[in-house]
This record gives C-alpha cells, sequence and structure tokens, in this order.
C-alpha cells in the first residue's frame, strides 16, 4: 500500500475529528452527569480548575487541528471526486460553526466571566445564583457541541467512503 500526502492528510483529519469528538462525547456523559452531584462551591472551582488546564498544546492541536485539517482535506477534494469533497466540506461546516463556533460564542464567554470570580469571598448564594447561570447555560451549549461534532466526524467518515479507488 503506497502512503500518500493524501492517504496522511485524510487519515490525520478523521483521527483528529474523531478525537475531538470523543472528548466532546466523554465530557458529556461522564464529567456533566458527575457535577451534577457536587456542592456548588466544588463544582465552581472544578470548572475554573479545568477551564484553566484545558488551555494546551494537546487540546489546541485536537480542537483547532480538527478544523484546519478538515478544511485542507475539503480543498484538497475540490478538484477531485465531487461527492467526496461536498461530505469533507459539510464535515468542516458542521465543525466550523457548531462545534469551533459555538464553543468561541458561548462556551468560552461563560468560562472567562467564570474565572473573574473570586470563588473565595463570594457567599453561599452568590455562588448558588452563579452556578445556575452558568451550568445550564454552559451545558446546553456543550451538548450542542457535541453533536456537532460527533456529526462532523460521521460527515468525515461519509467523505471517505464517496472517494473512488
Amino acid at each position: 500500500m503506497e502512503l500518500s500526502i493524501k492517504s496522511v492528510l485524510y487519515f490525520s483529519t478523521i483521527i483528529l475529528t474523531g478525537l475531538s469528538a470523543g472528548f466532546f462525547v466523554a465530557w458529556q456523559v461522564s464529567v456533566i452527569p458527575g457535577t451534577l452531584k457536587v456542592t456548588d462551591s466544588v463544582y465552581m472551582s472544578t470548572m475554573q480548575s479545568i477551564n484553566r488546564a484545558i488551555l494546551n498544546p494537546t487540546f489546541f492541536t485536537i480542537f483547532f487541528g480538527s478544523n484546519l485539517l478538515l478544511a485542507l482535506s475539503s480543498i484538497y477534494l475540490f478538484n477531485g471526486d465531487r461527492m467526496a469533497f461536498w461530505w469533507m466540506l459539510f464535515a468542516t461546516v458542521t465543525y466550523l460553526l457548531g462545534t469551533l463556533g459555538v464553543t468561541a460564542l458561548g462556551n468560552v464567554p461563560l468560562n472567562d466571566q467564570l474565572d473573574l470570580l473570586n470563588l473565595a469571598e463570594m457567599p453561599d448564594e452568590s455562588l448558588q445564583e452563579f452556578r445556575k447561570y452558568y451550568e445550564i447555560k454552559w451545558n446546553r451549549l456543550h451538548l450542542i457541541r457535541t453533536i456537532f461534532s460527533v456529526l462532523s466526524f460521521i460527515l468525515a467518515l461519509g467523505s471517505l467512503l464517496n472517494i473512488p479507488r
């Protein structure tokens, strides 16, 4: 089997997009149910910690690299098989709007608001009030980006099925 740039690009695209979708699904089915069972102060401090820790090269490579490689794969397919191109383009747009867009315009601003809080100095009522505001919105947005990241992964796989052999 010949290993071409095209093969490496498609393989890398599928791997990164799958890792991104897997990350969001794993969070949806494990972290969110777990955080529903902790106190307000534990929840808020845990989310502050996670939001700070996630800003690292590995996460950025998976999260932003997925969309970059989806776009490059779309460009590469443009002059090739039209059906595979459209599947990959839809995967790219789906990830861009539903995963990156929702994160940038929804989850990140909420995380920034949380990061500004000095939790040790907040009264219990304020913690409870902010948690309710933050958690409901954040979890709803997370579900949306999870669905879109999985859909993008499925569309990228569909593209591979439409590439002529």
